[in-house]
């Protein structure tokens, strides 16, 4: 009895080893085949984005100027000048004031547009053409395009509205100038979010709530906005990062210039200033990174915090 037991046994052992066996050199050759695949981005990607990194982060820690000549290791003196410099935080604090207006502002944008254009019944796709296509256009040129607009004298924005504004030359409208390009420029990214988001939630919600009596104010707020949490934490992170980053619509703006009274110029562009203009590498080295640290942290109190809300709502 022992031994057909056994007999039995045996086999299956044999059969289990040889599957695990064949399983494990699948594995093996799956990978090997995926390496090769994957080398050409790795190559790409530790040749354009891992060692600039580190050279920037090298030197940061050096007084290396524009010509790479006679860079002398300083330790951290540059990020102390920079913790110390007064235009640096002006320039960090007009990218965040300017992110403090774009984001809310495109958010509810975006989304206002995104449930007019999944609502209406006629010509939906030449809606989402509108909506998306100024996305589409390259910094320049809506930049330039713009810059003619809100021109005081000749600019069609006065024009049309009966106003004399000197949007470009006031430093108490040159902010708000730059925002608004923004907004028409960039809305249709968050747009195109919202509306996939929107065509995602099931119809038998809205029939569900209209048989319990629910208006269309109630179907939004307790249905639609709830359904939009998550691609609504997207848009926010997202434009957030993107907003800090302010440059190119901003210089073509106030034509390659920091706007009036230094008024526009972002913590990006005097960067450049200090690398390109005043020929100090190392310490727009040290400013760059600190600004990668600030984004960095920006990143990841975004993850710290969806993670905690899921967590809350299990």
């Amino acid at each position: 009895m022992t031994t057909s037991a056994e007999n039995v046994i045996a086999p299956a052992r044999t059969r289990t080893a040889t599957a695990t066996a064949t399983a494990t050199v699948r594995r093996n050759q799956g990978f090997q085949h995926g390496g090769w695949f994957v080398a050409p981005f790795l190559a790409l990607f530790a040749l354009f984005v891992v060692w600039p990194l580190l050279r920037g982060v090298y030197l940061s820690l050096t007084d290396a100027n524009i010509s790479g000549d006679g860079a002398n290791f300083i330790g951290l003196d540059n990020y102390r000048e920079a913790l110390h410099d007064r235009a640096m935080w002006d320039a960090l604090g007009h990218s965040a004031y300017f992110t403090l207006l774009v984001v809310p502002c495109i958010t509810v944008l975006a989304f206002l547009l995104a449930m007019l254009a999944h609502h209406i019944e006629r010509g939906k796709w030449l809606w989402r053409l509108c909506f998306f296509a100024p996305f589409l256009l390259p910094s320049t040129v809506a930049g330039n395009m713009w810059q003619w607009l809100f021109t005081q004298g000749i600019g069609l924005f006065n024009e049309t509205f009966g106003l004399t504004t000197p949007w470009l030359t006031d430093k108490s409208y040159a902010m708000l100038a730059i925002v608004i390009e923004t907004l028409w420029w960039t809305v249709g990214f968050s747009f195109l979010l919202y509306l996939a988001a929107l065509q995602g939630i099931p119809d038998h919600l809205y029939e569900a709530a209209k048989l319990d009596g629910a208006n269309a104010w109630h179907r939004t707020v307790h249905i639609t906005l709830p359904m939009l949490r998550h691609i609504t934490g997207l848009v926010i992170a997202l434009q957030a990062l993107a907003s800090l980053q302010l440059f190119d619509q901003a210089v073509v703006m106030m034509d390659f210039g920091p706007g009036p009274e230094l008024s526009t110029r972002s913590f990006v562009q005097y960067t450049l200033e200090q690398g390109f203009t005043s020929y100090r590498v190392g310490y727009a080295s040290a400013m760059s990174v600190i600004f990668f640290v600030l984004i960095a942290a920006v990143a990841l109190a975004r993850t710290a915090l969806l993670r905690n809300r899921e967590e809350g709502t299990r």
